[in-house]
């Protein structure tokens, strides 16, 4: 008997995730612990799940993330694109409320690389006239 399981990759900045969805009461399991004791801030935590409360199926999937790279926000945006993928791979009737609520989109913004002559990506040494 095979394992069926919806398969998504999220990424935001540096950091990327692999996300399945399995049927299921709710778990959610992030690098082999519960969501909670890894993303410590609560607002992280809601943050990932808000495709799953859009569509409405919030007790149907076991959620198991593997995740890297990154701090703990942008892999928590990470997780969210990858569930939002995966709802879709599991049901494709889910796009329009998926695309509305913005969740397909990768978040393609990163660090500004430091130029040379400057202290940072913009910040230049003061001027001195004199």
């Amino acid at each position: 008997m095979a394992i069926v399981y919806y398969e998504g990759v999220g990424r935001h900045k540096t950091a990327s995730a692999r996300v399945r969805l399995y049927p299921g009461e709710g778990n959610v399991v992030v690098n082999d612990k519960p969501m909670e004791e890894y993303f410590s801030r609560e607002g992280d935590a809601l943050h990932l799940l808000e495709p799953l409360k859009v569509t409405g199926t919030e007790g149907t999937f076991n959620v198991s993330v593997k995740v890297q790279g990154g701090g703990s926000s942008g892999q928590a945006g990470a997780v969210r694109h990858g569930i939002a993928r995966a709802l879709l791979a599991a049901n494709p009737n889910l796009r329009p409320i998926l695309r509305k609520g913005g969740f397909l989109s990768r978040d393609a913004r990163m660090k500004e690389r430091k130029k040379p002559g400057l202290k940072r990506a913009r910040k230049a040494p003061q001027y001195t006239k004199r």
